[in-house]
């Protein structure tokens, strides 16, 4: 049988993930501008508290130390404020830039203002705090009850909806992965990217514009560095993403043998392999830790390269700026000071951006595999004119039927079948002839290729979809259980049921006794997957659970494999009851449900090459009867074998 493609969609660009991922934010857009709006007020109450602190430095310097009066009065006089002084007398300085003692409360004491001006900046600072504090619970609610909530719900929904297919070609790891780590890499988008990219965008702006209004010359010259950083930025976000692509699959693959190793952890007790398990998953946890540490290393080298050219910033403030409040062309405290403050914090932003680039990547490619789920095609739903159907008498006709999984290879190869309500059907073939693909093309787990699959004598393509499953009974060849009660779980598919229906169903599965030596009977809750129970006991508790619907088709794949001769002759003695007036499919291999069937076929290849009952079948040469005859000894039909008794 030929593998399942991969179902997903041409990848997205980054343009166009952007495009995606600033759509999801529209959704969110009064949250955001909550958030941004407090950021905003933050940014306004710093710059307040900053040329506070620069007005206290100057109003010490020229009012409390000595000759401080006579600095000022110079100052004033070069600014070209002082009362009468000729226009071309004056220096060029901003009016702004000298201090104003007028604006400040008269006849107070010196101590008394610059305790004013201290208890000012210490309640900005509190209510900075405060803000901040409104800030972290404003995204924390936005982003991780709101939006990684909801996304995660939303991809769990399209799980639900997308076909078998979906799920053939995609890992249970690479689907873990997608559903936890990364709907956070949108979360990060939001937070790290798309937040701190307008917060970055308006403070370098306002800085900008704060340290031109005070010296547009020494602006000019401390922000000289600016273009190597943003062509620095580029590059090192393109230098980049490969390796966080690179580290998504190795997290998944992680993640993958993990599950994996969990699941068949029998298996490997079983063989000893435990040591070598070990060596493995060392070897893939290394792999990954091996490959986030490169990143990290690069990383850890742009952040310094970043903060070293803005250091040169510094350096030039410091000379040039050192001489203009020299021939006092500047103001130490609102001009110096305040000037250093701003090129701090626009310095402190540009080496966010080492920090928005790293976050760009891992949230891009995070957010990708989100969208591939989200755009994942649903192969099979209900026609938009689908019709209705609340019981089905259960005719199942396949015309010419065809499958296959990539359009190319036929799993299935003109299928012909007319099966009338209430016939039994055995279906028979070697691992690959295509048995349980024609079983689930009844439901609709996949749609056919080619061909028409009719119930009732409409195409399936044209009934609900939902009422088309809920005529259908399933047991698979492996019964998956929940960690449930016993009885949530024969009810999983009618939760409505009553206890006396859920016992009734389990009487007919020949599991009402052992479920009522169980600790809390039919309360009684199951370990994951129901590990707590035997093969045979699983069987028959999925064998209620499609029982429970009393539905017009029954589909068993193989129902009986994992159960001992005595169990199944129970099983299908109650079976029959069941079966009765309802279409049934079986998968079987052994002859005691063979010759049960009113008819069986034989499959190879995808083809049928064989049908009949089992005297039909017997009487001519063929695989049926080659496959029968390996059961036969002297006509009988061999049994399992017994120990006899006291035999260890």
């Amino acid at each position: 049988m030929s593998a399942p493609p991969s179902t997903a969609a041409a990848p997205l660009s980054n343009g166009a993930l952007v495009s995606r991922l600033l759509r999801l934010t529209w959704r969110y857009r009064w949250g955001c501008i909550k958030v941004l709006s407090i950021q905003l007020v933050l940014l306004t109450m710093g710059l307040i508290g900053l040329s506070l602190t620069g007005l206290g430095i100057d109003y010490i310097r020229l009012q409390m130390l000595p000759g401080g009066a006579a600095a000022g009065a110079t100052m004033a006089a070069k600014a070209g404020v002082a009362a009468g002084a000729h226009p071309a007398a004056a220096h060029p300085a901003h009016p702004s830039h000298v201090l104003d003692v007028s604006m400040l409360p008269p006849g107070w004491a010196p101590m008394h203002i610059i305790g004013l001006i201290a208890g000012i900046i210490m309640m900005l600072a509190l209510c900075r705090a405060l803000l901040n504090y409104a800030y972290l619970i404003s995204i924390n609610i936005l982003l991780q009850q709101e939006l990684v909530v909801e996304l995660r719900a939303v991809i769990y929904d399209k799980l639900q909806q997308l076909s078998f297919r979906f799920f053939d070609a995609n890992s249970t790891g690479s689907i873990i992965t997608r559903v936890t780590g990364d709907v956070q890499a949108v979360r990060m988008f939001l937070d790290q990217v798309l937040f701190q990219s307008v917060i970055m965008a308006v403070s370098l702006t306002v800085y900008v514009a704060y340290m031109a209004s005070l010296s547009p010359v020494l602006t000019a010259a401390c922000l000289a560095t600016t273009p190597v950083l943003v062509v620095m930025s580029l590059w090192f976000s393109k230098k980049i993403q490969p390796a966080y692509a690179q580290n998504r699959t190795l997290v998944e693959q992680l993640v993958q043998y993990l599950a994996e190793s969990i699941q068949g952890i029998a298996v490997t007790k079983g063989f000893g392999r435990e040591a070598e398990n070990r060596a493995k998953f060392e070897a893939a946890n290394r792999a990954v830790y091996d490959q986030q540490l490169g990143i990290f290393w690069r990383v850890s080298l742009f952040s310094p390269a970043v903060g070293i050219i803005t250091r040169i910033n510094m350096i030039v403030l410091l000379s040039y700026g050192g001489w203009l409040v020299a021939q006092g062309q500047l103001p130490l405290g609102t001009g110096l000071v305040v000037f250093a403050g701003l090129l701090e914090q626009f310095s402190g932003q540009v080496n966010n951006i080492a920090g928005v680039v790293n976050s760009v990547q891992q949230s891009l490619i995070g957010a990708r595999r989100v969208f591939e789920v989200l755009d994942a095609p649903v192969e099979v739903r209900s026609a938009p004119d689908a019709m209705p159907c609340r019981r089905l008498q259960g005719a199942v006709r396949f015309e010419h039927v065809e499958f296959s999984y990539s359009g190319i290879d036929p799993v299935l190869r003109d299928i012909n079948l007319d099966v009338r309500p209430g016939q039994c059907v055995a279906i028979l073939g070697a691992t690959g002839a295509g048995k349980s693909v024609l079983m689930s093309l009844i439901p609709r787990f996949y749609d056919v290729t080619g061909g028409r699959l009719l119930v009732d004598g409409i195409d399936i393509r044209h009934l609900h979809l939902d009422d088309l499953r809920r005529n259908i009974g399933l047991v698979f060849q492996e019964s998956f259980l929940f960690s449930n009660t016993v009885a949530a779980n024969i009810a999983f598919g009618h939760p409505g049921a009553t206890p006396e229906q859920i016992e009734k169903a389990a009487r007919i599965a020949a599991a009402h006794d052992f479920i009522m030596r169980l600790p809390q009977g039919y309360q009684t809750v199951l370990g994951e997957s129901g590990n707590t129970l035997s093969g045979g006991q699983r069987q028959r508790l999925a064998i209620a659970r499609a029982v429970l619907l009393e539905p017009a088709i029954l589909l068993l794949d193989d129902p009986t494999a994992a159960i001992d001769s005595e169990t199944e002759h129970e099983i299908f003695e109650a079976l029959e009851r069941a079966i009765a007036g309802r279409t049934t499919f079986i998968v079987a291999h052994r002859l005691s449900t063979l010759r049960r069937a009113d008819f069986i076929i034989v499959m190879e290849n995808g083809r049928i090459v064989q049908r009949g009952t089992h005297e039909a079948l017997m009487s001519v040469p063929g695989p049926y009867r080659h496959v029968a005859s390996l059961q036969l000894v002297d006509g009988r039909e061999l049994e399992p074998f017994k120990p006899a008794e006291g035999t260890p």
